[in-house]
């Protein structure tokens, strides 16, 4: 299968539910938290697949490697908001550990398709 689109990427299509499934996480935490950690876990865990879409559409390799990382990062900070609202007992830890391997996987697909470009960059030239 060719990509045409960033949304035929698998590491986009995994981290849309990464992200879903954290909307829905978080969808239980206490009405005090609204602007608190549901807000931040909520833009973190969105940035992921925003970043993947934005630079899959920029001018070029060097581009979507930079959104990549940034795209990586909002994954780390995911995961970290994530362990922290199992600390605050937001969340419990069979559902924090089922996210967080979800998190795993983007990050290993992440890697992947950085690799595969720093690669094919590397072999143009």
């Amino acid at each position: 299968m060719s990509v045409r689109s960033y949304r035929d990427l698998e590491v986009w299509r995994q981290s849309m539910d990464l992200a879903e499934a954290v909307w829905r996480l978080s969808a239980r935490f206490p009405a005090d938290q609204r602007f608190g950690m549901t807000s931040q876990v909520r833009r973190a865990a969105t940035s992921v697949p925003a970043n993947i879409a934005e630079g899959a559409q920029r001018n070029g390799t060097g581009e979507f490697l930079q959104f990549l990382g940034i795209a990586s990062g909002s994954l780390a900070e995911t995961e970290t908001f994530l362990l922290l609202a199992e600390r605050l007992g937001l969340l419990p830890h069979e559902q924090t550990k089922v996210a967080l391997e979800q998190a795993d996987n983007v990050g290993r697909m992440l890697s992947g398709l950085k690799r595969s470009l720093q690669t094919r960059r590397g072999a143009r030239g």
